[in-house]
């Protein structure tokens, strides 16, 4: 070990101190960032016993080959490497439930957040004057001035957007800089969505107001090292996430992201066929054939790339899942006609029929999709 890269443990307690705090840090791509923040938690918890945890999404950077090297030389430090497994969410869920300490912390892996606050949100914790402590850019004290003019305009439209429509009453709810009880977490962790990005909304929201929260002030810091993770795909997984909530999980994210990948299929599938009818003339049932093969392959290869981009196939097993997507698809299509007949035979509204016809069908697919196409290996 280069003890200039990573020097020595400075606080380490003695052996058998009850271990207090647990560092959850989700990552992907963050090698050159990882022992620089080892070295800050060594100096901003002197006289705590922690652990640190990070949950990489398998780094091609070697995020998690540093990590194991930095944990042969120091016991606090683990690594927990996912495979077919993406997503800012549920890395912390995961490495919170993988946790031992009675409080566990997310901090980013990218220096951003400030880690010299953790040892103030542990004793409100452990003093019981909470069970979450949000790490806020928006109260007093607090900076995000280190935000381009067009993030600091997302931040706060999404934070708007929180507060009013779900109702969450902090200033900070987009922050990905917390600590919570594991009590706490324990209880709420079943109900939250491993998808997305912003797990301390779904936290929040899914406490539906029964956590004692308090909001400390900390000054958003300048990447050092990597690139942003945030892309387009978080405005829509922002979105979908406000909208599971707002119907009480019924719905969930990933359903919400596939029907409306649905919905965009049903746009192609009438383009295609219009074209196909009118510019190329063929009989409508060749031309209603190669419309539905279009959406089919157009759906799936939105949901690969969107809905289950966290289990995106890849290489030969996105011929075989497009296979296993025509097969579902097909057997949703008798769904649907069967489920749409027999409401029209017992109530004649064309519309009701369709409507139920067509929810049946996306219900089918997504269940089944989930089952052989996408199914979690």
């Amino acid at each position: 070990m280069n003890e200039a890269l990573y020097p020595r443990p400075a606080s380490a307690l003695p052996t058998g101190a009850p271990l207090r705090l647990s560092v959850i840090v989700p990552t992907f791509n963050e090698r050159d960032n990882v022992a620089t923040l080892v070295r800050r938690l060594d100096a901003a918890l002197v006289g705590i016993a922690w652990e640190v945890i990070f949950v990489d999404d398998n780094s091609p950077d070697g995020t998690s080959e540093m990590v194991r090297t930095l944990a042969r030389d120091d016991s606090r430090v683990r690594c927990i490497r996912r495979i077919g497994r993406r997503g800012l969410s549920g890395a912390c869920i995961e490495g919170m439930l993988a946790s031992s300490a009675p409080c566990a912390a997310v901090i980013d892996g990218d220096l951003q957040h400030d880690e010299t606050q953790l040892a103030k949100m542990l004793g409100l914790l452990e003093s019981d004057a909470a069970d979450l402590v949000i790490g806020s850019r928006y109260v007093e004290g607090g900076s995000a001035d280190s935000f381009n003019q067009q993030r600091l305009g997302a931040s706060k439209l999404a934070t708007a957007v929180a507060q009013r429509v779900l109702r969450v009453k902090i200033a900070d709810p987009m922050s990905g800089f917390f600590m919570i009880r594991r009590d706490r977490f324990e209880q709420l962790a079943p109900q939250l969505s491993t998808q997305g990005f912003k797990i301390l909304l779904d936290v929040v929201a899914t406490g539906r107001g029964d956590l004692r929260i308090i909001e400390v002030p900390y000054t958003f810091g300048s990447r050092q090292h990597g690139e942003s993770k945030l892309d387009s795909m978080v405005a829509l997984d922002f979105l979908g996430l406000v909208l599971a909530k707002l119907t009480n999980d019924v719905v969930s994210l990933r359903f919400l992201l596939f029907a409306l990948v649905g919905s965009i299929g049903l746009f192609v599938h009438f383009s295609a066929l219009f074209i196909l009818l009118e510019a190329f003339a063929l009989p409508f049932a060749e031309a209603q054939g190669g419309a539905a093969m279009l959406a089919m392959t157009s759906n799936f290869l939105l949901n690969n790339f969107l809905t289950y981009r966290d289990q995106r196939l890849k290489g030969f097993g996105i011929l075989r899942g497009l296979l296993l997507f025509y097969l579902v698809c097909s057997v949703g299509l008798l769904a649907n006609v069967g489920v749409a007949f027999s409401v029209y035979d017992q109530e004649p509204i064309w519309w009701l029929a369709g409507a139920s016809g067509a929810l049946m069908g996306v219900v089918w697919n997504y269940a089944m999709s989930g089952l052989f196409v996408w199914r979690k290996r």
